[in-house]
Parts: structure tokens; sequence; C-alpha cells
């Protein structure tokens, strides 16, 4: 079910939000007017200013946008449900007591492999299976198409045999034979 109100995030999103807002505001900090005065110190005093400020201006815009666009990404590769996920199963081996030993990611990868080999095999016995019905299916229907040809074919001799004995039979060598009309 979706919930109406704002969505509950879980701590693992909450971290990675936090450490990239960290990141993003490290790499992109403002400097001080007076070390922006000593690298544009050929500049008058009021061009300083206004550079500075300008810069900051620049520096606020880029955090908002990247940040924007980070969440726009987080949200569009579906992030907060995969680190949610994480989290849950997280929390489901912590809380089983039979769960004593960590998973061996290479383990896993074997027996994940192994589990899609087995099911490719399977769907691939599958699809010959039903190809190889299609095909018997194709040659029962040509020939049910060509023993219809070859019938049609046969009532055509059939009747032309039978006008034929009744010619001759009621004709014989051009005389009327009483006995095999009657």
């Amino acid at each position: 079910m979706e919930e109406s109100g704002p969505a509950v995030i879980g701590s693992r999103q909450s971290d990675l939000n936090k450490s990239f807002k960290l990141a993003i505001r490290s790499l992109l900090t403002t400097c001080s007017k007076e070390e922006f005065g000593k690298a544009f110190d050929r500049f008058s005093s009021s061009e300083q200013n206004s550079l500075h400020r300008l810069f900051i201006q620049v520096i606020t815009s880029l955090h908002e946008n990247i940040e924007n666009e980070f969440e726009s990404l987080c949200l569009e590769t579906q992030v907060g449900a995969a680190l949610d996920t994480v989290e849950q199963f997280v929390e489901e081996q912590s809380l089983d007591p039979l769960f004593s030993e960590k998973t061996n990611v290479m383990d896993v990868v074997c027996d994940l492999t192994t589990a899609k080999k087995n099911e490719i095999c399977y769907l691939t016995c599958m699809l010959e299976r039903v190809e190889e019905q299609n095909r018997l299916l194709k040659a029962r229907l040509e020939l049910l198409k060509k023993g219809r040809q070859d019938f049609s074919g046969m009532t055509e001799v059939v009747e032309k045999l039978r006008s034929g004995i009744a010619y001759y039979g009621t004709y014989n060598n051009g005389f009327h034979d009483p006995e095999l009309i009657g």
C-alpha cells in the first residue's frame, strides 16, 4: 500500500544524501573576500566585490542544481527503494539467530549464476519442445490439406467410373442388354 504522506527515508538513504551534500559542499566552498581579493588584485575594490557576489551566486546555484540532479537521478533509478531493501535484509539477517556466519558474495554470485543457467536450460528445452510440436502440427496440416485435394480428385474419378460402368452396362457394345437393366 502506498501512503499519501511524505515517504519515509531509510537510514541508508539518509546517510547517502548527507554524504553527498557534505562532499559537494567541501568541493564547492566559497572563499573569503580577502582570498578573492588576492586572486583578483588587479581589479578595483568595487569590481572585486561584484565579482565575489557573482561567484557566491554561481556557487549557490551550482550547489542547488547538483543536489537537484542527484535527487532526480536517485528517484529515476529508485536508489531509495534499493537501499530500503538492503536495509530490510540487513535487519532480517541481524535478527535471525540462525544467520551466524557472513554470506560470501562469491557463493551468492555462483548460486545465482547456476540458478539462471538452469532457468535458461529449462526455457530452451521448453522452446525446443514447442517448436517441435509446431513442426508436427504443420506437417499434419499439410497432410490433411493434401488428403483433401487427393480426395476431391478421387470423387471425380469415381463419378467417371460410375458413369462409364453405367454406360457400358446399359449399352453393351452398342446393343441394349435387358438383363443388366433389370
